[in-house]
């Protein structure tokens, strides 16, 4: 369905999903079940939002393009994506961005410690083909997840460019896309991605983006297990509400003053 551009739909919402499971504890919003999963993403394309992967949305405004876009993205690379969430896709007639975490293929999400189990195995390298064949966009999450805005220069370089460099080899595709890992990011680590061969890279950002702004810094709306369909619809038309955005903008470059301090000690805080 095409919906002609008003003004106030001047803005591009982005969502950034992780697992397509059910996962208990302290982590359950990193993971939609399939069920609601393809309920959100009904009640978007019902009321009038074009799904499609971010690179393809950025390209698409511009263009000019007059569709009622929405950019739909999947980061970290599990398995259930290729089995629960491609299916969902092709059903609801869905694009997707899914950023992978190339040095954690075929194995688990180490950076999620003792809750790396609840999320099941990665996507292997075969099983990530696969996810290009449907129709996914690929974009890069990274080689080992770890906050990049905090890394020495020679280790940032190499997280971004080794893993940018593999995926385009060993999938024989163009990679554009970037996601930060944690969302952390920062003018240091921005201008290595787009050095890299990166046209556009998303952080969190809890907000709609909108047209004009920097494509490495897209910011993303979180979908959780608590939205029903129509949550969904609300949190893109209105992005998220309060100050809560603005205020962790604001703190970002003390926080990663506190978390280069834990890192010289050894210990990483995200």
């Amino acid at each position: 369905m095409t919906v002609t551009t008003r003004p106030g739909w001047a803005t591009l919402p982005a969502l950034m999903y992780h697992s397509v499971s059910a996962v208990g504890g302290p982590m359950r919003d990193l993971a939609v079940p399939p069920a609601l999963l393809r309920e959100q993403l009904q009640a978007l394309s019902a009321a009038g939002y074009r799904l499609v992967g971010l690179t393809e949305a950025l390209d698409l405004l511009a263009a000019g393009s007059t569709d009622r876009l929405l950019a739909v993205t999947f980061d970290d690379g599990y398995r259930d994506f290729l089995t629960e969430g491609v299916p969902i896709l092709r059903e609801t007639g869905a694009g997707a961005t899914l950023y992978a975490s190339v040095g954690h293929l075929g194995g688990t999400a180490g950076w999620l410690g003792r809750w790396a189990p609840d999320f099941g195995p990665m996507l292997t390298w075969d099983e990530l083909g696969e996810v290009a064949a449907a129709g996914v966009e690929i974009g890069n999450h990274s080689l080992i997840h770890h906050p990049l805005d905090v890394l020495p220069a020679r280790q940032l370089r190499d997280e971004i460019a080794r893993s940018h460099d593999e995926l385009e080899q060993r999938l024989q595709l163009k990679v554009r896309s970037f996601a930060y890992p944690h969302g952390y990011n920062s003018r240091r680590v921005r201008d290595i991605v787009a050095a890299t061969g990166h046209e556009n890279a998303t952080e969190v950002g809890r907000r709609l983006h909108t047209p004009g702004e920097k494509r490495l810094a897209v910011p993303r709306l979180q979908p959780t297990p608590d939205h029903r369909g129509a949550d969904l619809v609300e949190l893109v038309r209105r992005g998220e509400g309060g100050l809560i955005p603005r205020a962790k903008q604001l703190a970002q470059p003390g926080w990663r003053a506190v978390r280069k301090v834990a890192r010289a000690f050894g210990r990483n805080l995200t």
